[in-house]
């Protein structure tokens, strides 16, 4: 199994940070993107800063960027840094794509689909002729040419953040990696088993995948600490459920609309609970929605607790296929590296 890190590159001491985790081992650094800065610019600062640790975006949202302006970007990095690039991509939601980005959030599984064609074809260094509904290149009834990409050939790792069942499929069939928000490995199936019919369905199998499940860290003083830290997190995701998808802006008491986070959750067994959280959030009670949101999913879906309680959830993600624990950190600097040292080491435990 490996360990891989987030890390903010505009966050105080983050140069410091990429270097310690490169020291310790750690497989891969992770930037994120939302609706602030982006990933790409980034991992171009990291790169220029470590030696050999993997570099990758968590994640680029689809429809922010032509398929084309994607590949040449992903190619850029994965020569500039001598090969440690991996392109992590998601459809992200309506919210936030017509919102933000002003393109409509239209059929997203085929998005995901053309685009990771289009970026293997211009990555193979072929002229780019693309017969999509969603991406017709050249544009039809245009004045537009089939040019030759005027790079370097090369591979660039693609990783889906996936979590419908449509998605998982995809994912399975094409992709080089999966990124598991919302995985818990007691309920693993709900994402593996989309994921397995997807890999046999392109001759492939799971064990092709690097399944990678995001997950907060924090190393606790006592079982007390840990089920109070747990609480937190299940506090934070009343945001995550309730204003995350079309519905952010519903009006209250209407349907919440679209969110794939709640629905994921609702697909681990929390249907009821989730609702209710929606319904509170919606009528802008957030304290409650909070509070509603069940422990287990604090607990669940991170690894929170002592170092044993810490072995005891790495075994169990081990168990359940998991390749990667990709770790979401907290604190100075100083204290990240402490609580990345500790998971590398529980990690390496668990190997022997």
């Amino acid at each position: 199994m490996h360990v891989d890190a987030m890390v903010d590159p505009h966050a105080p001491g983050a140069v410091a940070f990429a270097q310690g985790a490169e020291a310790l081992g750690v497989r891969a650094l992770w930037v994120p993107e939302v609706w602030g800065y982006d990933a790409l610019t980034g991992l171009g600062f990291l790169a220029a800063q470590t030696g050999r640790i993997g570099l990758g975006t968590f994640v680029v949202q689809l429809g922010s960027r032509t398929p084309a302006l994607l590949a040449t970007s992903a190619l850029s990095l994965q020569h500039l840094s001598g090969g440690r690039f991996r392109l992590g991509i998601g459809v992200s939601g309506p919210a936030v794509m017509e919102g933000w980005h002003g393109v409509r959030f239209h059929r997203p599984v085929q998005t995901t689909r053309e685009t990771i064609e289009i970026l293997r074809t211009v990555s193979s260094g072929e002229r780019l002729v693309h017969e999509g509904s969603i991406y017709p290149l050249p544009l039809p009834e245009s004045r537009g040419r089939a040019l030759r990409p005027a790079l370097q050939p090369d591979h660039v790792p693609v990783y889906v953040a996936a979590m419908g069942p449509a998605n998982l499929r995809l994912t399975g069939e094409v992709a080089d990696g999966w990124l598991g928000n919302a995985f818990v490995p007691e309920t693993a199936e709900v994402f593996f088993g989309p994921l397995r019919e997807g890999a046999e369905s392109g001759g492939r199998t799971l064990a092709d995948l690097d399944l990678v499940a995001p997950v907060a860290v924090e190393v606790a003083a006592d079982e007390d600490d840990a089920a109070l830290r747990g609480r937190r997190h299940a506090d934070g995701y009343a945001f995550t459920i309730g204003a995350m998808g079309a519905g952010a802006t519903a009006a209250p008491g209407t349907n919440p609309g679209t969110n794939f986070y709640r629905d994921a959750f609702a697909r681990l067994s929390f249907a009821d609970e989730l609702a209710h959280v929606a319904r509170l959030w919606q009528s802008g009670d957030r304290e409650s929605a909070a509070r509603a949101v069940p422990l287990e999913l604090g607990t669940r879906t991170n690894l929170i607790g002592t170092p044993d309680q810490l072995a005891t959830r790495v075994e169990a993600y081990r168990a359940a296929g998991i390749t990667t624990l990709l770790a979401k950190l907290e604190g100075s600097v100083d204290e990240q590296l402490a609580i990345l040292r500790t998971l590398v080491a529980v990690v390496a435990e668990g190997e022997h």
